[in-house]
């Protein structure tokens, strides 16, 4: 007996239809990611608790080990139970989560809350990213991805536009923006009730490459989830994409506080400039990923945009600290934003198509071993990145960073895929 929110679609999606459903899979992404977020409110969160980075670190760290159990068991449990039976409840219970979160008046209680809400939140991204690739095929693949990763950096966005205009018409208070965001997120969760739905399992076990080869093929019975770990070039994608996030979740969690202590903006303007960025991130990933689907490539996307990172990065870590104008600072953040949109989507329908390739009925519990592996190491970012921060400022981490695209770049000799296309190759019109 399926859940009263559960609509089950027994033939696939096309046309409006799907790209209707593709864009509530994207908003429901985006809700999952904005309802934890903290960095906007970070630095006037550790002056009003009296909270140093290092233990900042400790708790953000606690909770995204929980998020880490949470997206290896809510991928696996999505294969088997259903996207949506999981994913409305996720994300109602971590919106109401915030109101919580608005009346914690201690270092105790922030650890305590916010644990409850990354292992609630863990599934839940995960299962975004099954949906995604549920109602996209590979022929749009790319695109459908960098529309998802509008998920993250849009909730990014949407929390430091909030921040940066309601922050000083409730002076300055952190818990008026937990508040905004539990009221939101809520409502948003309504509209993804309303309109959410999802293939069935039958359906999800099926590799469609374009809308105009949707059959009725064999079904696919989901094998048992382990049989991913048999394969180097999967543990490839998973540990290279590690660490390509160390830059990532360094910039989601510390990025206002990076650019305060580092260009002495004001947290209203910190946000301003971080949402900057994201806006140009948005927009590179939807360009690459659509030119990435055109010719059906990924991997010198992925490498292209690795290179420019890390070139960028270098860049960065020769101005921290240095007396340079707001608009200078806020333009190499916008760059390194930029760089990275050219890099990620490409790789992420890489790894879902070999991933697919293995075995489609697995593509939860692939995508969750990712989340898992990923949440392992922000655990260790947090309680390392304060340490390092502590004895040599915030340019020796961005040098950790620049070895985690490094890593990156290395693994992509693992990856499955062309460099270069064919005069064979399917390329859409």
């Amino acid at each position: 007996m399926k859940p009263f929110y559960v609509r089950e679609l027994n033939t696939y999606p096309v046309g409006a239809r799907r790209i209707r459903l593709l864009a509530i899979a994207v908003l429901a992404s985006l809700v999952a990611n904005f309802e934890t977020t903290l960095a906007t409110i970070l630095p006037l969160l550790r002056e009003d608790l009296g909270m140093s980075l290092e233990e900042y670190g400790l708790i953000a760290a606690a909770s995204v080990l929980v998020a880490g159990i949470s997206a290896g068991f809510g991928g696996i449990l999505s294969d088997k139970w259903g996207r949506v039976t999981l994913l409305v409840p996720t994300l109602t219970v971590t919106a109401a989560c915030n109101f919580l979160l608005a009346t914690v008046d201690s270092v105790g209680g922030l650890f305590a809350v916010r644990c409850l809400m990354l292992f609630i939140e863990g599934a839940g991204i995960t299962i975004t990213a099954s949906l995604v690739r549920d109602f996209s095929p590979r022929m749009g693949r790319a695109q459908a991805f960098g529309f998802w990763t509008w998920g993250p950096v849009g909730a990014s966005f949407l929390a430091s536009a909030i921040a940066g205009l309601t922050l000083p018409m409730f002076g300055n208070r952190w818990e008026s923006q937990a508040i905004i965001m539990g009221v939101v997120s809520l409502t948003l969760c309504a509209i993804i009730i309303w309109q959410i739905a999802e293939p069935s399992a039958a359906l999800r076990a099926q590799v469609m490459t374009s809308e105009a080869a949707v059959s009725a093929e064999e079904k696919i019975d989901p094998a048992k989830a382990r049989e991913l770990l048999r394969y180097g070039h999967l543990w490839a994608h998973v540990l290279g994409n590690t660490g390509w996030q160390i830059l990532y979740w360094t910039l989601a969690i510390f990025g206002q506080t990076i650019l305060v202590d580092s260009f002495g903006l004001r947290a209203a303007g910190a946000n301003g400039v971080v949402a900057l960025g994201i806006v140009l991130n948005a927009l590179a990933v939807i360009l690459v990923g659509r030119v990435s689907d055109r010719l059906q490539l990924r991997k010198p996307f992925t490498l292209a945009g690795t290179i420019l990172t890390i070139a960028s990065l270098g860049y960065f870590v020769t101005i921290i600290g240095q007396p340079v104008s707001t608009a200078h600072g806020a333009a190499v953040w916008a760059v390194v934003f930029l760089c990275l949109g050219v890099a990620y989507v490409p790789w992420m329908a890489n790894f879902s198509e070999d991933a697919e390739d293995v075995q489609p009925a697995l593509q939860g519990a692939a995508l969750g071993l990712w989340g898992m592996v990923v949440r392992v190491m922000v655990v260790v970012l947090l309680v390392v990145a304060p340490l390092v921060v502590t004895a040599g400022g915030w340019s020796v981490w961005i040098m950790v960073t620049i070895g985690g695209q490094a890593v990156f770049l290395v693994s992509m000799a693992a990856f499955k895929g062309r460099w270069r296309t064919t005069a064979s190759a399917d390329v859409p019109a």
